[in-house]
């Protein structure tokens, strides 16, 4: 069966409109600056968070508020938005007392700003007020989007934000400032590659371009992230996948880009547990879940996370708000990787004969 074929009979249902034109990203970039840069933005939004963050379902409402910051050449820049409860698990009320926000720009408000050409965006934020570690969280979680950047452009890419919070939901409350990170979106991703967001009810690996995929998989493995499936949807979404963006041609190939990383062993979090199906006691066991096939196609991208080995520790090495015991622990656990690449009785073991077998 062609890859096509392979598509087809998954079911696909676009997202975007069929047709869409090639673009060159890096014209499209100079219309949307925002994750050009790396340099930490400082901003302040000022929202009725009260009464935002009683809405914990899925059905969520935006409602109006405010952001403020200062332009690169000093300008002040007051830009009306609007904000809105978003997630799963992080959307719970016992998970985050802070949960993640999606925020709505104008797209004519933000013109010339370094927010010009966005619409909607995810904002990661710090999850819990009361924990200095949840915010150690956030850095690490934008530095893997970071990692996964060197690796491939067919990722997300991330702003890393230090946001002043006011809460005009009460009077002379004190404000809170944390770090966050917003992530680019989806369809911007996939059209300024000439390609759209797609949503399928399942995705069969051989539909997908296969050195990508590999590339995915030993990510994944790398950060230690198990909370994923390129291929199957799970019971609380309409559609294929879990934690992974499907972007490509309707007619193939399609492509997995990867999202959402707070449950990795990287990480580490205080909530973060492992499946019961993989038989680990913690998120920090790696486990390989890339499906079964040619030991040589998940050997042949091994080199390229050697070739950014030394970036990669950069990143995490100096990172500004990073404590040193969570950049020793990062550290010590790509160590552990590397070991195992650079091992090839440790590839054998580890990796490709823990593959997983379509079902599991």
């Amino acid at each position: 069966m062609t890859r096509a074929a392979h598509i087809a009979a998954a079911g696909v249902i676009v997202l975007a409109a069929p047709g869409i034109a090639q673009h060159d990203s890096a014209s499209a970039d100079l219309a949307s600056p925002l994750f050009t840069s790396h340099e930490l933005l400082e901003l302040t939004i000022e929202a009725p968070l009260n009464t935002v963050f009683k809405e914990r379902g899925q059905e969520s409402s935006y409602h109006d508020a405010v952001m403020k910051f200062t332009a690169s050449d000093g300008t002040p820049v007051t830009l009306n938005i609007k904000v809105k409860t978003r997630g799963k698990f992080r959307l719970q009320r016992s998970t985050c007392n802070f949960p993640p926000i999606r925020v709505n720009f104008a797209r004519k408000e933000v013109e010339n700003t370094v927010f010009a050409g966005q619409d909607k965006l995810k904002l990661v934020t710090h999850c819990q007020n009361g924990r200095d570690d949840y915010e150690q969280n956030v850095l690490l979680e934008h530095l893997i989007y970071r990692s996964y950047n060197l690796l491939t452009d067919l990722s997300f890419r991330t702003r890393l934000a230090r946001i002043t919070y006011v809460d005009t939901d009460r009077d002379n409350a004190d404000s809170l400032t944390k770090y966050a990170f917003f992530i680019e979106d989806e369809d911007l991703l996939a059209g300024n590659r000439g390609w759209q967001a797609l949503e399928l009810m399942q995705v069969p690996p051989a539909a997908y371009d296969q050195r990508q995929l590999n590339l995915v998989d030993v990510f994944q493995f790398m950060v230690g992230n198990t909370d994923w499936d390129a291929y199957l949807k799970d019971d609380e979404q309409p559609s294929c996948c879990h934690n992974i963006k499907v972007i490509g041609d309707p007619a193939g190939p399609v492509y997995p880009v990867a999202y959402d990383f707070d449950w990795t062993g990287l990480i580490n979090a205080r909530y973060a547990r492992p499946a019961e199906s993989l038989g680990t006691r913690s998120v920090r066991q790696r486990v390989f879940r890339g499906v079964c096939g040619s030991p040589a196609s998940v050997e042949a991208v091994l080199p390229l996370f050697n070739e950014q080995r030394e970036a990669i520790y950069a990143l995490f090495q100096g990172q500004a708000g990073l404590d040193e015991k969570h950049i020793k622990e990062a550290v010590e656990y790509l160590d552990e990787f590397y070991e195992i690449i650079n091992d090839p009785r440790k590839v054998e073991r580890e990796m490709i004969r823990d593959c997983r077998r379509m079902g599991e």
